[in-house]
């Protein structure tokens, strides 16, 4: 039986004031459970003071990004042993945000995810199309090479992994997949690891990231394949982040 996991993405946004203040509501309001798990994932700067404020807690701590090189002249670049050292156990990598706007490529993406596993962080893979590439029938298409192209034939990658599946065309605008939508790719991308290792794809953790809510997060939670949600503007309020956790209880 997998777990389920919320995780919080708060992009580029905080401070120190917010961090402590949104910090200790989730962890005054969250109770711990073994079904459900607690990530937060704040920018660089906010890493150290999450990473305190979390201690005794059961939330986990991410990064939103890292460096594919373990050090080096690499000017403004984090690696995946600063991140350790941080007190991190996850780290996203390949977000849509980061694909359109910083312009990584799949090449980019893979070398990451394996300069996390190397040292020991967990990676969330991101996957998911865009609004045209929906429209033109793409989706299975655009997803199937993102992931192929990080794991190939090697599903023991994956091992400790967790996808997420986020539509490109659902993030910050409101609009949702419905929960079938979402089953029926997350069901495809399961698909896609049990082609090479069925115990695996049984129990990789597959998130949804797309406007998630308290409102819709019940009914995406409710099906078979959908492990949790990555979550974006509505971890930063702890009311609304709160209300999708406990969506988890199924």
């Amino acid at each position: 039986m997998r777990n389920l996991m919320v995780a919080g993405n708060w992009k580029m946004n905080g401070d120190s004031t917010m961090t402590s203040e949104l910090v200790d509501e989730i962890a005054a309001g969250y109770v711990g459970s073994d079904s459900c798990e607690l990530l937060i994932c704040p920018p660089f700067p906010l890493l150290g003071l999450a990473a305190n404020k979390i201690q005794g807690t059961s939330i986990f701590l991410g990064a939103q990004n890292l460096s594919e090189y373990n050090s080096g002249a690499y000017t403004g670049e984090v690696s995946a042993l600063m991140l350790t050292d941080a007190g991190c156990q996850y780290v996203i990598i390949g977000h849509s945000e980061r694909r359109a706007i910083m312009r990584e490529t799949n090449e980019m993406i893979r070398k990451k995810f394996y300069a996390a596993i190397d040292n020991n962080l967990i990676p969330i893979l991101c996957v998911g199309e865009t609004l045209e590439q929906k429209e033109q029938q793409l989706t299975m298409e655009i997803i199937e090479q993102q992931l192929k192209s990080v794991i190939g034939d090697n599903a023991a990658s994956l091992t400790n992994a967790v996808i997420a599946y986020e539509p490109v065309w659902a993030i910050g605008t409101g609009l949702t997949a419905t929960p079938e939508e979402a089953q029926s790719i997350h069901h495809f991308i399961r698909g896609i690891i049990s082609s090479i290792s069925q115990e695996i794809a049984d129990n990789i953790q597959i998130l949804y990231g797309g406007s998630v809510n308290g409102g819709n997060a019940k009914g995406l939670f409710s099906m078979p394949d959908i492990d949790g949600g990555l979550i974006g503007g509505a971890s930063l309020t702890a009311s609304d982040f709160l209300s999708i956790v406990k969506a988890t209880n199924k």
